[in-house]
């Protein structure tokens, strides 16, 4: 859910070269038109010339069927620590709704990096716990399931002003979620853009283009994904323009629109603060 990490991503492709006190911490929040809101809040910290802590926190509200809400919070910590020129990435993140749906996950990168290019292998696992509540004469269930995330991305520049990157990953889950049966597990999660539904995904891939204009830069991101669940695909652009406000502070705009076979489409906008800080 912390769609700002591809933008921090960016931000801190050079953290390989950053010094220990060294730090970023940003925030903001992302509404569309189909009165989704979410808010996030994050902070990367050197605690060393070649070591990053770093720690998010997200929430958004929704409305389900069957008269029922949902509160879905994100939280996760990590570190990446790099060898020069390769790089290692651990953490873990805890996502979803207590009384419905939630996964902890345990996310690992290895990474080569220069200057100008750079690689990585990425493996992510989630564990689920889906809760069905009771209704007339069915009492209440719960069970569990994983999956397993595979994936890649790379990125490297265009010349001095523009840079290209590529990301994806595929999921193998321990159960068909895509069966007939599992028609009143899509009621129960509810389909939307920030719906629970729309993070049980099979597989997702996208790229992004950025462009330098001074100080600022624009970038331009497309991507596509399959939900496991309902099986729509899900096709999405987004353009960002990120600008200083001053010497150690940026804010970012964001607009985008969805094209989804599962919820229509929907437009959506953000914004977001960064901070700058340390040697």
């Amino acid at each position: 859910m912390c769609w700002f990490r591809a933008t921090l991503l960016l931000l801190l492709a050079g953290n390989a070269w950053a010094e220990r006190g060294d730090y970023v911490i940003g925030g903001g929040a992302e509404g569309d038109s189909a009165d989704g809101l979410a808010v996030a809040a994050m902070i990367d910290y050197a605690v060393a010339d070649a070591t990053w802590l770093s720690a998010s926190l997200a929430r958004n509200t929704a409305d389900l069927p069957l008269e029922l809400k949902f509160e879905t919070w994100y939280a996760d910590v990590g570190i990446d620590h790099w060898l020069d020129p390769f790089g290692l990435r651990a953490g873990v993140a805890y996502w979803g709704d207590a009384d419905i749906l939630d996964s902890r996950d345990y996310l690992a990168s290895a990474y080569w990096r220069t200057k100008t290019a750079s690689f990585s292998l990425d493996y992510k696992r989630r564990d689920f716990e889906l809760d069905i509540p009771g209704r007339q004469f069915f009492p209440r269930r719960s069970f569990d399931f994983f999956a397993n995330g595979i994936g890649a991305s790379a990125s490297f520049d265009i010349g001095d002003k523009a840079s290209l990157s590529f990301n994806g990953m595929s999921f193998d889950y321990s159960v068909d979620l895509a069966i007939d049966e599992n028609a009143p597990v899509r009621d129960l999660l509810g389909v939307s853009r920030l719906g629970l539904l729309n993070s049980l995904v099979e597989y997702r891939f996208g790229s992004t283009l950025g462009l330098d204009a001074g100080d600022s830069r624009w970038s331009v991101s497309l991507a596509r994904w399959k939900g496991a669940v309902d099986q729509g695909v899900t096709d999405s652009v987004t353009v960002r323009f990120l600008t200083p406000l001053g010497d150690s502070t940026d804010v970012e705009f964001g607009l985008g629109r969805d094209s989804s076979e599962s919820y229509g489409d929907v437009t959506f906008f953000s914004i977001f603060l960064y901070f700058y800080g340390g040697s």
